[in-house]
């Protein structure tokens, strides 16, 4: 986002616009008017990257135009940014100012916090991290009161924690999240609580199981999961299934099987193309499938998965890119129709948006 497009004072009609756009992507399908869950206006971002840009001796936060790496803007705070990385913004610059062991060569800073109000950050260096350096990480961290990584060439110190810790709220229960550094998490806490609820919600209320694809660290495992009898869920990263694991355990969550397997592995394992061994000591057969829940990436599902979700009497899906949404309903639409529809608003002023919809069976 260029933060010459920053003006709450638009945001009402960029946020009608967006909805008109989804309107029409699904205009075809005969699809119901999308429901609409807002953002906040400023300050709803969880995560922010900075590089820095050295000038008169100093470094400073800058980010770049899309295309353009050598014209800095440089920053003092960031209004779409969490208030909580607002406040560590400065703090962070006057610790680096007066110290040339945390600020030698030091090229990028990356903050995640979280609603809950946890906080970490990660220092990126073009030299080794040395005894030095820790020592006056640690200082910094403790006084900042975050966890910590630092990272170079091969070379990752943690201090603290290596993750942040999340609360989200749905139909009036607790869920918590462990996020790692590094890790994909939802930069709009806010509004993905609503996507939590909206989700669980469309779902309802069900006896029977759900197969879900690309689950990250967990996120809409949790609440989901508890509306069906069981869940088997698939994704390919280690570092978020190693962190929905922990997830499911410390929310004592016991119905979901967690398998790392990539939405293109799964569709084989169930067309029983091939075996997987990650999937040896569990029965395909021994679950009654009625929904399936997808969130996948930018380019939407491969052909090959769209089909299979055409076996489910439900699919909920969950869509960072309306144009591949838009895409693959028209590849399910002779079998399925579009029961409700969601616009949510992750990226306030900018052209992105967050779409849902409930598909089922005509």
């Amino acid at each position: 986002m260029s933060l010459s497009q920053f003006d709450p004072a638009t945001y009402t009609s960029q946020l009608a616009e967006k909805k008109q756009r989804l309107i029409e992507l699904l205009a075809p399908f005969d699809a119901p008017e999308p429901e609409v869950f807002d953002s906040p206006r400023e300050h709803y971002r969880l995560r922010a990257e900075f590089r820095l840009w050295r000038e008169a001796e100093q470094r400073h936060y800058a980010m770049f135009a899309p295309g353009d790496k050598h014209t800095p803007i440089l920053l003092d705070d960031f209004p779409i940014a969490s208030t909580r990385i607002n406040q560590l913004m400065p703090q962070l610059k006057a610790a680096w100012q007066a110290s040339q062991v945390l600020s030698f060569k030091l090229f990028q800073v990356e903050f995640l916090t979280t609603l809950a109000g946890d906080a970490l950050l990660t220092l990126c260096y073009h030299r080794p991290l040395d005894a030095a350096w820790q020592a006056e990480a640690e200082q910094l961290a403790a006084e900042l009161g975050v966890n910590l990584v630092g990272r170079s060439r091969g070379k990752r110190i943690v201090i603290g924690r290596d993750f942040a810790e999340e609360e989200l709220q749905v139909a009036g229960r607790t869920f918590r999240y462990r996020q790692p550094e590094g890790a994909f998490t939802q930069p709009n806490g806010a509004v993905c609580q609503k996507m939590l609820g909206w989700a669980y919600e469309a779902l309802g209320q069900r006896d029977d199981d759900l197969l879900e694809l690309y689950c990250g660290n967990g996120n809409f495992t949790l609440p989901l999961a508890t509306r069906v009898r069981k869940v088997l869920a698939t994704e390919i990263s280690k570092s978020s299934v190693n962190a929905a694991l922990a997830n499911l355990e410390g929310n004592g969550v016991d119905n979901v099987t967690l398998v790392r397997l990539s939405a293109e592995e799964l569709t084989q394992a169930l067309n029983e193309v091939r075996p997987f061994r990650r999937l040896a000591g569990i029965d395909l057969k021994s679950y009654a499938f009625g929904s399936v829940f997808v969130d996948p990436p930018r380019a939407g599902m491969d052909p090959d998965t769209c089909e299979l979700t055409r076996r489910f009497e439900r699919i909920l899906y969950i869509s960072c890119n309306p144009e591949t949404l838009a895409a693959n309903i028209s590849q399910l639409s002779d079998t399925h129709r579009v029961e409700r529809c969601a616009l949510f608003d992750q990226f306030p002023y900018t052209h992105h948006m967050e779409a849902g919809v409930l598909l089922t069976r005509k």
